[in-house]
């Protein structure tokens, strides 16, 4: 039987990673994950994300969304036609998949992350 995740009882391993260097527009940062969830089938994951200050290109997939709540710090997301959203703390969003634009960590970031990826070609 599938167990609840209850992410305050977990201590799941750190990754590190920085962005791609052609991605970089400011910075270097270290981005931490805490992978607390992942589907049997390996399209749903979620955890919690740090980031310290910096800035880079993202281009999500057209199969990857994902819903994000920052519990401390603020970013900005900027979409391809410069559109600009800002989130602190308390604050949610979702990057839908083939968003394509920059991602700007303000002030050193955690948020808790959602991200579903479907098989390439599949309906909701």
């Amino acid at each position: 039987m599938p167990k609840l995740t209850v992410f305050s009882r977990q201590s799941p391993p750190a990754t590190y990673d920085h962005p791609r260097p052609e991605r970089l527009l400011e910075g270097n940062p270290l981005r931490t994950t805490h992978e607390h969830f992942a589907s049997p089938r390996g399209d749903l994951v979620a955890g919690i994300w740090a980031c310290q200050p910096g800035a880079w290109r993202i281009a999500f997939g057209a199969d990857k969304d994902e819903f994000f709540c920052i519990i401390e710090g603020r970013i900005r997301i900027t979409d391809a036609d410069g559109a600009a959203a800002e989130f602190g703390p308390g604050e949610a969003g979702v990057i839908p998949a083939g968003f394509t634009g920059s991602f700007a960590v303000l002030e050193a970031v955690r948020k808790h992350y959602v991200v579903l990826e479907r098989a390439a070609g599949s309906a909701l």
